[in-house]
């Protein structure tokens, strides 16, 4: 009889992944746990622009897991999963090894979807990943460097036309992020930064059916004020993508737009290893991905849990403790849900590896598990070099450097790393000013933040206030 395996196997380091691990090493799990990713770096996708842009440093945003699990007891295997048998808990990956579990974390994500656009794949740049950052780098820089040299004019315009197709929040941030750096990038080697050229290109509104939509007028206006304003195309069905110009039908006709590059933000589709496993349909998406339990379990297979991009879950109730309402528009799922799912934002994912960490370690003391409670603050986007929109619980927008500032902190707060221990000096964004203080007392501190130059000094000044204010009461 063999003997039973006590180890907890998680596939995937994003949020979901690399947060139940470190929440599990913290908390003394009393089982091993084994975490496996096909980088050798975690990716912070949402500063992932301000890596792209040189506004921060490669070990803030893709710190090594070396580094990350340093002393945690977490072992970290560098291999890609080639198979995962839930009947039989075995995982198998690429390079041959074999990983026996009592219990698994799916958090795989998501891979990029090209959805059957001819040429997309091979002629359009993702934005996921560190790499992907540095072939987008590498091929504007050179694109530049030839504009440079090129007396054609059309040529010319072709280069220094960069298109980002997808007016999702990744769209829009990335276009508002080339608006404002290519120009300077462009003027420093000898051109006119005038020329360049950031088109946007999408097939409904942009920010349409995304939780940022309510920042969409915000988000219009943003663009126009670049460095060089935001072209938007929108209502334009992608055909194509070529080696040199994007192909879209509009108002029943075909229009090509020559580009030196094109950037590919317009959609997710789920990984094809959580579309292999033996999970019946009724426990699925339209789009292939598993429905969870409130706990975060999947119902087939209680042993295993999922977060992230890959899992749809469902709030079981609002955080204010009311049933959350039904969005009208909202079509049931297969499993007969009404209400809307929660959003595949980091902010879930890493609330979701910390409430699977705490189930874990439920079962291994033999306690009872709770549902996984996710606190949605609101939305932060990214609108150019330090300039930001955030949507602070639906009710609060501020805009421009205090924006900018509000998104820093909060971003910073949630790294993982104890060398950027922000946590101390940003809790006021959260706890004593946004989510105890007047709109007012929030809009004060930033600005004066944004005047003092940055979130250290905003963070010092906002706890002075807000003490203030819990002294008078």
């Amino acid at each position: 009889m063999t003997a039973p395996v006590y180890q907890t196997v998680i596939l995937g380091g994003g949020f979901t992944g690399l947060f139940t691990a470190l929440h599990l090493a913290h908390q003394g799990y009393p089982r091993s746990v084994i975490l496996i990713d096909r980088h050798d770096r975690f990716c912070f996708k949402p500063l992932l622009y301000e890596y792209f842009s040189g506004e921060m440093e490669a070990d803030q945003v893709v710190p090594r897991y070396e580094e990350l699990l340093q002393d945690s007891g977490v072992i970290f295997a560098r291999d890609s999963v080639e198979s995962i048998d839930l009947p039989g808990r075995r995982a198998r990956l690429v390079g041959g090894d074999e990983y026996n579990y009592s219990n698994l974390v799916l958090a795989l994500g998501s891979v990029t979807g090209y959805f059957g656009v001819e040429g997309a794949k091979e002629n359009a740049l993702p934005f996921r990943t560190r790499e992907d950052a540095i072939e987008i780098d590498r091929q504007l820089r050179d694109r530049l460097q030839r504009a440079i040299f090129q007396r054609d004019p059309q040529q010319r315009r072709r280069l220094l036309t960069a298109v980002v197709i997808g007016g999702g929040p990744s769209g829009v941030e990335m276009a508002a992020t080339l608006a404002d750096f290519l120009p300077p990038w462009y003027g420093a080697i000898g051109g006119n930064p005038e020329e360049i050229r950031v088109v946007l290109v999408n097939h409904g509104e942009i920010l349409e059916g995304d939780i940022n939509s309510e920042l969409r007028e915000t988000a219009i206006e943003a663009l126009r004020e670049r460095t060089v304003p935001v072209e938007v195309i929108t209502g334009a069905k992608v055909t194509a993508v070529h080696p040199d110009s994007l192909e879209y039908e509009r108002d029943d006709r075909t229009e090509i737009l020559p580009a030196g590059t094109m950037i590919w933000t317009t959609g997710t589709s789920t990984h094809p290893l959580i579309r292999s496993l033996a999970i019946p349909k009724e426990h699925r998406d339209r789009q292939g991905r598993l429905t969870v339990t409130p706990t975060l379990q999947l119902p087939d297979f209680p042993e295993v849990f999922a977060g992230g991009d890959l899992a749809v879950a469902y709030p079981p109730e609002s955080h204010n403790g009311e049933e959350s309402e039904p969005e009208e528009t909202q079509h049931p799922d297969n499993d007969g849900h009404n209400e809307k799912p929660l959003p595949p934002t980091a902010q879930v994912a890493y609330q979701q590896g910390a409430a699977i960490a705490r189930n874990l370690r439920a079962i291994a003391l033999g306690q009872e598990l709770q549902p996984a409670r996710v606190n949605l603050r609101g939305t932060l986007l990214k609108l150019g070099l330090n300039n930001a929109v955030v949507n602070l619980f639906n009710s609060i927008e501020i805009a421009g450097e205090p924006g900018h500032l509000i998104r820093q902190g909060t971003y910073l707060e949630l790294l993982p790393t104890p060398l950027h221990n922000f946590k101390a000096t940003t809790e006021w964004l959260r706890d004593e000013v946004i989510e105890r203080h007047h709109p007012d007392v929030i809009k004060r501190a930033v600005q004066v933040a944004a005047v003092a130059g940055g979130v250290l000094v905003g963070a010092a000044i906002a706890r002075r206030v807000a003490r203030s204010l819990s002294d008078d009461r």
